[in-house]
């Protein structure tokens, strides 16, 4: 399994570390639009070609996937170029800045039988998936908390008057779209879709910079908290009426797993890869040696039922975006 790169951020890093750890699994190529920013990477994890030219990478017969961890606002755009030359995506959430964009992506790699996943680790810790084995014991649930609070290291050129793309309408940024979204993945992921969802963000220039995201469900209610101005304890907590479940970590490691019942601890953690990307391409590649569109097209349908709820709260809240019509 063959794969390029389109960015150079830090969790290209890590998804360049995850490939290292997994046998016949190798990045040949990176596209970045200034060499230099992607020369400490080739370097560190030994890849040969480094392309500032998209479409003189994708011409390549060789590269099975390109991976997509660009700015928001362009992963629809490089990932549709990408679709389009017959090769297989996986690209960074949130999957697109709209629903519509999303569909377009879908449903071109439905029609011509390609694998298109998201990136959304959440969905892949093995912490996560005992938790969603053991829900039932927990009875009747009643309250879902999440909170993913982490200081932006680009808040404070924010406060300067700078506009980093992280903080940008023009670039999809904000609280919900790059820290928050995780939370919506963690509860979406064990209840599927909410009956009705409001946001209540703390805006500044258009954007959001922190905010709560409250989920309605049948009985219960999950509230989602993630904030990029500020820093807290990150948690989730899951209470039904026999127990409650606890992730003391980011919603996206899920790095623990306890429960409690009757005052009683009952520790069910599972050592896990301190990086989180292993597992999911771990699954991706699984998925790609069997030729089982159906699970991957499955996920889609999973991917776009968040991105609804996603869109639907963003507007909630009234933040618009540069992608929106």
């Amino acid at each position: 399994m063959k794969i390029a790169t389109i960015g150079t951020g830090f969790i290209v890093d890590w998804f360049l570390n995850a490939v290292s750890q997994h046998e016949n699994m190798q990045c040949v190529a990176m596209y970045t639009r200034n060499k230099s920013h992607a020369e400490p990477l080739a370097k560190k994890y030994n890849i040969s070609d480094i392309y500032e030219n998209l479409e003189e990478m994708l011409l390549r017969e060789d590269i099975d996937f390109i991976y997509i961890a660009s700015p928001n606002s362009l992963h629809f755009t490089y990932a549709y170029q990408v679709l389009k030359h017959h090769k297989h995506v996986i690209c960074e959430k949130p999957f697109t800045s709209t629903t519509e964009e999303f569909l377009t992506l879908s449903n071109y790699a439905k029609e011509h039988h390609l694998f298109l996943f998201e990136a959304i680790v959440t969905s892949h810790m093995p912490n996560y998936l005992r938790l969603k084995e053991n829900l039932h014991r927990l009875g009747n649930l009643r309250m879902i908390q999440c909170n993913f609070s982490q200081y932006s290291s680009r808040y404070d050129k924010f406060l300067a008057g700078e506009t980093p793309n992280v903080f940008n309408p023009a670039f999809s940024g904000g609280a919900l779209a790059d820290i928050n979204i995780y939370n919506l993945h963690f509860v979406m992921g064990l209840f599927g879709k909410p009956k009705d969802v409001h946001y209540y963000p703390n805006i500044q220039r258009g954007i959001d910079t922190s905010g709560v995201a409250i989920l309605n469900y049948n009985g219960f209610q999950a509230v989602c908290i993630g904030c990029k101005d500020t820093k807290s304890h990150c948690i989730a907590q899951i209470q039904g009426e026999k127990g409650y479940a606890v992730v003391d970590s980011e919603t996206s490691h899920c790095s623990t797993l306890k429960f409690y019942f009757d005052g009683k601890e009952e520790d069910m953690t599972i050592k896990q890869n301190e990086i989180a990307l292993y597992y999911e391409l771990k699954e991706f590649r699984a998925i790609f040696d069997q030729k089982d569109f159906e699970s991957c097209y499955k996920k889609l349908d999973y991917s776009q039922s968040v991105m609804e709820v996603y869109e639907e709260l963003r507007k909630d809240a009234k933040i618009r975006f540069d992608a929106d019509k």
